[in-house]
């Protein structure tokens, strides 16, 4: 059903394989569209959209655990307990069971 096609990619010029396996994996996930870039420009592509959030902005919290100094990644509510990595890494183990 499906077969190798050649494709351009419209970033370097250089041509690459769109494999029939890659056809039958765009066509179960419902893409319509055939890829327009070649694997190492989606790769740059992609780093490079990655590189420009700039560093993650992180919070100074007080573990609900053991009580020590944390940073979080995200704005700590008052009246809901924040947990350093190895405590929050316990709780999830406990819930789990």
């Amino acid at each position: 059903m499906f077969q190798d096609k050649t494709l351009v990619c419209q970033d370097c010029g250089q041509e690459f394989i769109f494999t029939a396996g890659e056809q039958e994996f765009y066509s179960e996930k419902g893409f319509e569209n055939e890829p327009k870039r070649c694997r190492e420009c989606r790769v740059s592509r992609r780093n490079s959209r990655n590189n420009s959030r700039g560093p993650r902005e992180m919070f100074a919290a007080v573990c609900a655990g053991c009580g020590a100094e944390t940073e979080v990644p995200f704005r700590p509510v008052e009246g809901r307990p924040v947990y350093c990595m190895e405590c929050f890494q316990k709780q999830k183990e406990e819930a789990a069971y």
